[in-house]
Order: C-alpha cells, then structure tokens, then sequence
C-alpha cells in the first residue's frame, strides 16, 4: 500500500512491540497511534476515531476483555486482537465480546496485513463510530468515563444500570425488547429473564427521572420493551 492507508491504534504495553507494529504499519502507509494501558488506548480511540484497532489482552490497568467490552459500548471500529494467548477458550472469549478477529504472537507482518485489509472490507460502508458523548433527553452520558448528568446533576449508576441506559441511549427512539437488553447487557444464556431487566430499569429510573411513578424518559411499550426518548415527554 502506498499513501494514507488508514488511522491504526495500537493499545499494546510491550514497547517493543509497538516499536515493530510502528515500523512495519508506516511501511505499508498507514499512520499510527500508540497506548500503553486501557484506559489511554480508549481516550485516543474517542478522540482520533482510528480505522482499525490492534489490541493485547495483557493490559497493565486491566485485561483487554474488560477494555474491548468498553470500546463495543460507543464504537464499532474493528478490532483486531494480538495476544500471546493461544487458548481456544481465550479466543472464543475475545470474539463474543466483540473482536473481529484474532491472531496469536509471534505472527508474520504479512499475515497481520491481510487481516487489517480483512477488517477493513468489513467495514466499509459501516456507520462511522458514535459520538463518545451523547446528549438527549436531558441526559449527557459519557460513553468512556461511564458518567452521567441528568438536567446538568451528575448521577451515580452501577455498571449494570449504565450498560442499559448507553444502550438505550444508542438507539434512542427505538422500542428494544427485553431480549435485545438482556442479549446486550447480560449476555448470551440470559434469554427470558426478564425480571432482570424489569429490576434494574426500575431502579434507573429512579436516578433518572423526576418521578420514577411517571417516567417522561425511560418509557415501557407494555410486553415488549422499552424505548428511550429522544426529548422528555411535555
């Protein structure tokens, strides 16, 4: 390749290795952003909207499942995963959240190119990637710091309550069903456990909404779901 092939980051805590992902992406032309920790490769992910993302699961502030779980929360770059990591169940793990593909170190440069062009072509023609921030209903919510103001008030929500509300909030507008959450939030294996959703929705809107007893935000479409709006009801 020749010219601008394309923004990679690189979230890898080897400086070795990110020295030789340096060198042989600029080669082949494209540029190239580095973080050493989770937390650093997911701020420059919200802030430089990178084509493609290569990333280790042997993260210093945590591992790499927990920080593509993160990344899948606002953004569908593909993501490429490079671990030493060879087990079959560490892929599988890898994949189901979210990867889009896997390859195992040491690997050819050829090989990781061919998986970029991979990557790429499957994504061509894709949405581009969310705001981090989204702001509607009088709700901000930063997607990358996990924070939340409700009319300018910052709110505190538990992982669970905040994974429904982003998702909510990413489709604003649209009536999702119990199993969509569950699927999204929860996981495969959850399937008809309702219950799960109703609880925690009903403890969100009490962070929320002025009057948990007649939400304006949060609404229930009675046997399927729910659907966030997009402005308060008047």
């Amino acid at each position: 390749m020749t010219g601008d092939a394309g923004l990679v980051l690189v979230i890898d805590d080897e400086l070795a290795v990110r020295r030789f992902l340096r060198a042989a992406l600029g080669g082949d032309g494209f540029r190239v952003l580095e973080a050493g920790t989770g937390d650093e490769g997911l701020t420059l992910a919200a802030s430089h909207g990178p084509d493609v993302v290569l990333l280790d699961l042997g993260l210093p502030d945590g591992d790499g499942i927990a920080c593509l779980g993160r990344l899948r929360e606002w953004s569908r770059v593909p993501v490429i995963v490079i671990s030493a990591r060879g087990r079959e169940d560490d892929k599988v793990a890898a994949l189901d959240a979210g990867a889009d593909d896997y390859l195992t170190k040491p690997f050819g440069v050829q090989e990781l190119f061919a998986r970029i062009r991979v990557a790429l072509r499957h994504a061509r023609g894709a949405a581009a990637p969310g705001d981090a921030t989204l702001s509607l209903a009088g709700l901000d919510i930063d997607l990358v710091r996990h924070e939340v103001r409700v009319d300018g008030h910052e709110v505190r929500l538990t992982p669970i309550e905040f994974k429904i509300l982003a998702l909510l909030a990413r489709n604003a507008g649209r009536v999702l069903t119990h199993r969509q959450i569950l699927a999204e939030v929860w996981g495969p294996g959850h399937a008809g456990e309702n219950h799960n959703v109703r609880v925690h929705v009903a403890l969100l809107r009490k962070k929320i909404e002025a009057d948990a007893t007649k939400p304006r935000r949060l609404m229930t479409e009675t046997g399927v779901g729910y659907r966030l709006r997009d402005r308060p009801e008047p």
